[in-house]
């Protein structure tokens, strides 16, 4: 079993601070899950209204709306009215990162009516959809026709436009990659008021690899074409308990989905694990099932989207105890199986929320609104988050999985860990991440001629130090972390809190196309760039404008 020993650290003293976080579950019960529950509510009739419409009404709405767009882009003077960003108001991002960008003078664009769905082509097998269409709304709409997106963020919140300029991935990724992968045209508002349509093969190319990964830097995205899957009712999920050390666990995980003799068939259409110990874990593997097939005389079908029903992580954590099993989850719950209990955060937010007298109870007002935590927790309880918290995702190649995990538990011991394979193209430019050079020289498992096989290593909880009231400096652990990766050819997706400087930005992301798209497409000295847009803290107008100004002359002048 594993022998890692984690790092013995002094006791500290309680303040206040930690007593606020402790009682949290007041104002959340009282306040964020009323509230959240009607915000969803609203949403919902929203959607439905929405959806009530003709396409070609949507589509009408839809142009009108980028013409708005396109006027107020035209009404701003760039001596005067600062860097363009939207009127989303900071909280509302999903994430741990604080959003400060806006504390700089800017420029606002409302983008608050992008959020139709304005086509679902079955014979292109294309949806086409506004940034602010969520998971949720998207799969309403798709999975009764028994089609979806080829790849389907879990959490209902998340939006088009979050998951294409930031980062998206699902179960279904180690076949079709991350969610931007699955784009087949980007609509982009640029910042001198065009509105061009990019694709992989046509003039905007370049625009088109560039845009993942940008944080809305270059360009305001305003409709999205996406890839559409055929897809069954129910999925077959069979619950793999593995025991071993870290690097063991890690094996199992990769054998689960990326089979040692290279059989396609035996590679399933989703895949996850959870590392609930460091010797402990479940690996999940699902295959799309008919209805016929569901309902067979002895098969197990279980609905865990109804709001009684156990948290996902812990109703999986139960084959530990009973062995390897098999059940039959309806799709369209499956792929939203982690929202109510957001992973296993929920268990920190309310600490009874997974008791069944809460679930039967009070379960259909959950989960709360993100962005409600946020706007709701001041400055000190975010302060408190950042540091003693970790809601990180470290993008690693899959031969590294079992270092990473070690690295994990010796520097932080966070637990349950999530895993969740994806394919990194090899893709005819170099975008902001890429695979390891020469990687389809060494044919490693999961690996292809066009394809390297990485893994999202979800850590989000309280490290164990701070369970144990340790010290526990959150600031210095992602600064380690940060760079492990960057030595080991890994990444951290933007919604996190990063420790990372200009320079190692830079050295973890590649920002030759980027910077390329920056200067072509004039974003510089209109959108602030992605660095800024996502470093940790405030961003004055000084900070900023010092930095667009060191690249903004040489920028054009190399143009001229």
């Amino acid at each position: 079993m594993s022998d890692l020993q984690t790092p013995l650290r002094p006791k500290r003293k309680k303040d206040w601070v930690d007593y606020l976080v402790h009682f949290r579950w007041m104002v959340v019960i009282f306040v964020v899950l009323p509230i959240s529950f009607t915000i969803y509510f609203l949403i919902y009739l929203g959607d439905v209204k929405s959806a009530m419409k003709s396409e070609k009404r949507r589509q009408k709405e839809h142009e009108e709306n980028v013409k708005k767009v396109v006027n107020r882009l035209k009404q701003r003077d760039p001596k005067k009215d600062g860097l363009v960003c939207t009127a989303r108001k900071p909280y509302i991002a999903v994430g741990m990162r604080n959003v400060d960008y806006k504390r700089a003078r800017h420029f606002e664009v409302d983008l608050s009516a992008f959020r139709n769905i304005l086509e679902i082509d079955k014979e292109r097998m294309i949806a086409k959809v506004e940034p602010l269409v969520n998971m949720g709304q998207i799969t309403r709409a798709t999975v009764p026709m028994n089609l979806a997106l080829a790849v389907v963020a879990e959490l209902d919140d998340l939006t088009v436009g979050g998951l294409i300029n930031g980062y998206g991935i699902e179960g279904s990724s180690h076949i079709y990659g991350l969610f931007s992968d699955t784009v087949v045209a980007f609509e982009v508002v640029l910042g001198d008021g065009r509105v061009v349509r990019a694709t992989k093969d046509n003039e905007y190319s370049d625009l088109f690899y560039g845009i993942p990964w940008s944080q809305g830097t270059l360009g305001l995205l305003v409709s999205a074409e996406i890839k559409l899957i055929p897809i069954k009712e129910y999925m077959r999920l069979t619950y793999t308990p593995v025991r071993g050390n870290l690097k063991e666990l890690s094996q199992a995980y990769a054998d689960s989905f990326a089979p040692r003799d290279g059989d396609p068939s035996k590679v399933p259409d989703f895949v996850e694990g959870m590392i609930y110990t460091p010797t402990e874990g479940v690996m999940m593997t699902g295959r799309y099932a008919s209805k016929e097939e569901a309902k067979k005389k002895g098969n197990v079908i279980n609905s865990v989207g109804w709001w009684f029903k156990p948290w996902f992580y812990q109703h999986a954590q139960k084959a530990l105890k009973k062995g390897e099993f098999v059940e039959y989850i309806p799709t369209r719950d499956y792929y939203h199986r982690h929202t109510r209990c957001l992973y296993w955060e929920g268990k920190l937010i309310l600490p009874f929320g997974d008791q069944w007298w809460f679930r039967w109870f009070f379960g259909w007002s959950m989960p709360p609104k993100v962005s409600l935590l946020k706007a709701t927790q001041g400055e000190a309880i975010r302060n408190y988050y950042h540091d003693k918290h970790v809601i990180q995702d470290l993008l690693v190649p899959l031969y590294k999985v079992g270092d990473a995990l070690e690295y994990v538990h010796q520097e932080m011991e966070v637990y349950p860990i999530w895993l969740c394979p994806h394919r990194l193209f090899k893709l005819p430019v170099k975008t902001m991440v890429y695979p390891e050079p020469g990687f389809e020289l060494h044919y490693r498992q999961g690996d292809t001629s066009y394809a390297q096989m990485f893994t999202d290593i979800g850590v989000y909880y309280a490290p164990a130090a701070v369970l144990r009231v340790e010290e526990f400096n959150g600031a210095e652990a992602v600064h380690q972390l940060e760079e492990w990766l960057i030595h080991n050819h890994g990444f951290q997706p933007q919604y996190a809190v990063s420790e990372l400087t200009e320079k190692n930005f830079w050295r973890m992301f590649d920002g030759a196309h980027y910077e390329h798209c920056r200067r072509k497409y004039r974003a510089i000295g209109t959108f602030m760039s992605v660095y800024y847009k996502s470093k940790k803290g405030k961003k004055t107008e000084k900070e900023v404008q010092e930095a667009e100004a060191a690249i903004l002359e040489p920028a054009y002048a190399e143009e001229a």
